[in-house]
């Protein structure tokens, strides 16, 4: 079955016991305390790296788990160092706001995960995901769901959806991917960071829908993968555009991300055409404004802002995800985000040079 790895926490205390300790200063200048908001879903990858950077660097990082639609709301105000999104801004979005950049951080899966008493194993269709969250397959025990899982004793008992109930973009990820697998969906409800889901239970963040599904006998939710594994909660094997059924890993992850990647980082790769891709996997992205002298912050806070941004791109943040249920950048993602990050200035000037 699935492999076992070491806990966000244990990771954390273990790079803090082996990083240098931070002097309160860097490169000459202070130490500084940046703050971002958004996205849930990559949060348990981020806690270990913003502990790390801190213990390498000196400069403190607050993050707040508020969505990623919360996270966008608070860089457009200008209120925030950066924003965590797992759904790039839409040409609108990028329209009402200075100019952008993403920087990918790491990439993950979205799984379905569920509770159904004594059902270690399930394996489902992209389309039919999309039929039960739009309420059409209502009961467990539904022939589509039996052909499927011809070995599994599923029960005579109705289902219960459970979805966010924020700007959230783990649902424009699920909802990214129903579109492409579901003619039905694409029509009815389409893609975005907040659906109007027709049946279920909603609740905030991945936290809250994981800790739902878990305390609810019969129900089906989306979640990041890491927060399944935490509450120990078994998620289903996915069909992908190959037929074949697929579980997260590094390994599937990765092979979800073997296509071109634009030069502003923005693009889906849910529903991937290659083998052994794990077909509802995404990128997540940090997003920060080109132009850094905004809302009286200073060079040193755009300074210590593109930091945290290389060290996130470096080998060692990045040998981290695999541990914590998520996986590394591709390399030309990482060449590209760097190239990006020299395009950031303060006062007009390039503070990469």
């Amino acid at each position: 079955m699935r492999k076992l790895f070491l806990s966000v926490v244990a990771w954390a205390a273990a790079f803090a016991m082996v990083s240098c300790g931070g002097n309160g200063t860097t490169e000459g200048r202070k130490a500084q305390e940046l703050s971002g908001a958004g996205a849930t879903f990559p949060l348990p990858f981020y806690n270990v790296v913003f502990e790390e950077f801190a213990q390498v660097n000196g400069d403190a990082v607050a993050y707040g788990g508020i969505g990623s639609g919360g996270g966008v709301r608070n860089l457009r105000d200008k209120i925030v160092d950066f924003a965590g999104s797992d759904a790039y801004l839409s040409d609108k979005e990028m329209s009402e706001m200075s100019p952008v950049v993403h920087i990918p951080t790491c990439m993950g899966a979205v799984v379905v995960a569920y509770n159904l008493h004594g059902v270690d194993e399930l394996k489902l269709t992209g389309e039919l995901v999309a039929d039960i969250f739009a309420g059409e397959v209502k009961m467990w025990n539904d022939a589509r769901l039996v052909a499927l899982n011809p070995d599994v004793e599923l029960p005579a008992e109705p289902i219960i959806p459970v979805y966010r109930s924020d700007g959230s973009g783990t649902t424009f990820v699920f909802t990214d991917y129903l579109t492409k697998v579901s003619s039905m969906w694409a029509s009815k409800y389409g893609v975005g960071k907040s659906v109007n889901f027709p049946v279920g239970q909603a609740a905030k963040g991945n936290p809250g829908v994981a800790g739902v599904i878990k305390q609810t006998k019969n129900s089906i939710g989306y979640v990041g993968s890491e927060y399944a594994f935490a509450q120990k909660i078994p998620f289903a094997k996915i069909g992908n555009k190959r037929g074949e059924f697929v579980e997260p890993s590094s390994t599937t992850i990765s092979a979800s991300a073997s296509g071109a990647i634009p030069a502003d980082t923005r693009c889906s790769i849910t529903d991937a055409d290659a083998a052994g891709a794990y077909p509802i996997s995404t990128f997540t992205w940090m997003i920060i404004y080109k132009e850094q002298n905004y809302s009286g912050r200073s060079k040193a806070q755009a300074e210590a802002t593109l930091d945290l941004l290389k060290y996130i791109l470096s080998d060692e943040a990045q040998e981290i995800t695999s541990h914590v249920h998520y996986a590394p950048l591709p390399a030309e993602a990482k060449e590209i985000s760097m190239r990006n990050l020299k395009t950031v200035t303060y006062d007009g000037v390039a503070i990469l040079q």
